[in-house]
């Protein structure tokens, strides 16, 4: 065991001077920190672009999920007289100031129609096609 005094005597200890932000001594080499505005300026332009696509594609994410919640609410809450079943394609339409759910394709009924949608295994509605004229997102309101 080494005694406390002669702990100078260990090879792996650095020196504190080491440390120091300043020369040691009158005759060390002066110390010039480095500049690096440079390097620092590139990492924030990077790391700002990176979080900006993240955050876009996370906002986009978002959006399609809100969709999805919508769509399948409003689909749930239209009126239809049948049980759809899994896997099987159904129609949206607006008649008067409700909202029907139908196996009647478009183009064999004359009726507002909003869009098909196919029932997954879930027991959510997926989106085969929209009409162009019907904007989901005005036709929600925010609780």
């Amino acid at each position: 065991m080494i005694a406390p005094h002669d702990r100078s005597l260990i090879a792996d200890e650095v020196p504190t001077t080491a440390f120091l932000a300043y020369p040691p001594s009158r005759l060390a080499p002066p110390i010039v920190p480095q500049d690096l505005t440079n390097f620092k300026t590139r990492g924030v332009s990077k790391v700002e672009r990176t979080l900006h696509q993240e955050l876009t594609e996370l906002r986009e994410k978002y959006l399609e999920v809100i969709d999805a919640f919508n769509w399948n609410k409003l689909i749930y809450e239209a009126q239809f007289g049948f049980e759809p079943v899994i896997g099987e394609t159904y129609h949206l339409y607006k008649m008067e100031d409700r909202h029907v759910l139908s196996m009647i394709p478009p183009q064999e009924w004359k009726k507002r129609w909003l869009g098909t949608f196919r029932l997954n295994a879930d027991g959510r509605w997926l989106v085969s096609a929209v009409a162009p004229d019907f904007d989901l997102r005005a036709q929600v309101s925010d609780p």
